[in-house]
């Protein structure tokens, strides 16, 4: 039986008030799209080329995190680490484990809900994936848990990949073109490789081809990076790098976090490079909490790329709507134009004193053109570009000056280093910061406990919190306070604050109405 004790709601804070700055400028690029580029996409076919129009829910989503990684990376590990809590569906073993896309997303209670439900679900952004068809569908879910987490973000995991063409064939769906469609709407993508599994496959290679394009989202993570001691961990990065610089052509190198994200820290690991690899994991868990901001602002960006490709298209469609003949010889001239598609594309450039950079690829751009009638496109309809126009140079530019500067999912202290901040009770400021808890004092008493997995229940931390003489009403919150997924266990960071709260009304201190962000410990959101 753990403590409890009900929140009452108290006035908002500044990060919900910036929260509602965020959703003022995502409803303002829903506005934008509907009323002024979608109808020039509908108008000149551009799902047929490109993709389909966007939803409100594709525009609403959470920042998306794609993991990609051949199998027993420690994907799944990874997601659980930064939940810090199991999700529906999920196992982790060192075979192949999965063999299905899941997306882990915010949910009011546990839940699974298979591929073919949430690719019809107007509330999820995975409508377009019915394209894929039934054989992708029924190895796809939707894994939603009650997780702060999941709040600000969706993971996306995806099947291990293995070596060899044999899986390749036998998916029964094209697994490049996939991670294709999920890296067009990810937030930030990230690569995973064991430091024992440095090959990388065939499928490996189509999947990390297939990211062109979307460079600036990719962040590599050299897992497990503490299962080999230092002078093999620079022998195996030197490894990877080269691996990577085959397969990447990119001239900038990327940026590669060492890491090691294990819910528990396996006894054979190695302590040499300990303080290297929680500097580079912070470093990738300060990308992940900066990634709301972020992804406002890629949403943006997102508009306005698509705004110009969808205004080059309307121009594409229309001029060869205008070379067709009246009457006679459309057959033929249809040939010639596909034939001589570059030369029209350069023909438009030209006229309208367009960068070539804007234009699509002339041969995926034929094949697609090849299945349509082009005495059957619309002409130009010089509104349609004129509302598009005014997106670009008026909208869009007003809706980035909209956006807040500054960033609330980074710590008050964060944003200005110099600035006193007040603290609870009558207690120093460096009381309530997590390097100030006395945690190897609070190890022996937690083992004694018997932790299965790590944790301890309530009933077995019950007595230990009692012992302390405090009232119950203070105990429960404590407990409030310290179990911050409020599963009924805690771990030995949660117990440690709680012991050290418990520390800091003996001392007369004031707990706080919520626990401050520096108390937690740096493995937490």
């Amino acid at each position: 039986m753990s403590f409890s004790k009900k929140k009452g709601k108290g006035s908002p804070s500044p990060s919900s008030l910036r929260d509602d700055e965020y959703s003022q400028v995502i409803e303002g690029i829903k506005k934008i799209y509907n009323s002024k580029i979608k109808p020039l996409e509908t108008t000149y076919n551009f799902e047929g080329f490109h993709s389909a129009p966007l939803t409100d829910s594709d525009i609403d989503a959470k920042p998306i995190i794609l993991l990609i990684g051949q199998y027993s990376t420690g994907k799944t590990t990874f997601i659980r680490y930064l939940l810090d809590k199991s999700y529906p569906g999920e196992h982790i073993g060192v075979e192949p484990t999965t063999d299905r896309f899941v997306a882990v997303m915010h949910g009011e209670e546990d839940r699974v809900m298979p591929g073919n439900a949430a690719a019809v679900n107007q509330d999820l952004p995975f409508r377009g994936l019915n394209r894929f068809g039934q054989a992708f569908l029924s190895r796809f879910q939707v894994s939603q848990t009650n997780s702060p987490t999941l709040e600000n973000m969706t993971i996306i995991d995806t099947p291990g990949i293995l070596a060899g063409d044999k899986q390749r064939i036998e998916r029964g769906y094209d697994y490049t073109q996939v991670i294709e469609w999920f890296a067009q709407r990810a937030d930030l993508i990230i690569l995973m490789f064991d430091s024992h599994k440095l090959d990388i496959s065939n499928e490996f290679k189509l999947a990390i081809h297939s990211l062109r394009g979307q460079e600036e989202k990719v962040r590599v993570v050299l897992n497990k990076s503490d299962m080999v001691n230092q002078q093999q961990l620079m022998r195996v990065y030197g490894a990877m790098m080269w691996s990577l610089g085959k397969v990447v052509q990119t001239p900038e190198v990327m940026r590669v976090f060492l890491s090691s994200f294990w819910t528990e820290k396996p006894p054979n690991s190695f302590e040499d490079c300990r303080e290297l690899i929680e500097a580079e994991s912070k470093d990738l868990l300060r990308d992940l909490k900066e990634l709301k901001r972020n992804a406002a602002i890629r949403k943006i960006n997102e508009i306005v790329k698509r705004a110009r490709l969808a205004r080059v298209h309307a121009l594409i469609i229309s001029h060869l709507k205008k070379e067709m003949p009246a009457m006679f010889g459309k057959k033929k001239k249809q040939e010639n134009l596909l034939k001589n598609l570059e030369q029209e594309f350069m023909k438009i450039q030209q006229r309208h004193h367009l960068p070539a950079g804007d234009f699509p690829n002339p041969e995926k751009f034929r094949q697609s053109l090849s299945v349509y009638d082009m005495d059957k496109f619309k002409p130009l309809k010089e509104e349609l570009i004129e509302r598009v126009d005014e997106a670009l140079s008026v909208d869009l530019p007003r809706l980035m000056h909209m956006f807040p500067m500054s960033n609330p999912q980074l710590d008050q202290s964060q944003r200005n280093p110099f600035e006193t901040q007040a603290s609870p009770g009558e207690l120093p400021p460096s009381y309530w910061h997590f390097a100030s808890i006395d945690k190897a004092s609070y190890i022996p008493v937690f083992n004694q406990l018997g932790p299965r997995e790590g944790k301890i229940p309530g009933g077995s931390v019950k007595p230990v919190l009692v012992q302390s003489g405090l009232p119950t009403d203070t105990l429960a919150q404590i407990w409030t306070l310290s179990d911050f997924d409020d599963d009924g266990y805690m771990d030995i960071d949660e117990f440690s604050i709680a012991m050290h709260l418990i520390k800091a009304v003996k001392n007369g201190g004031t707990l706080p109405e919520k626990i401050p962000t520096t108390l937690l410990p740096n493995r937490k959101f």
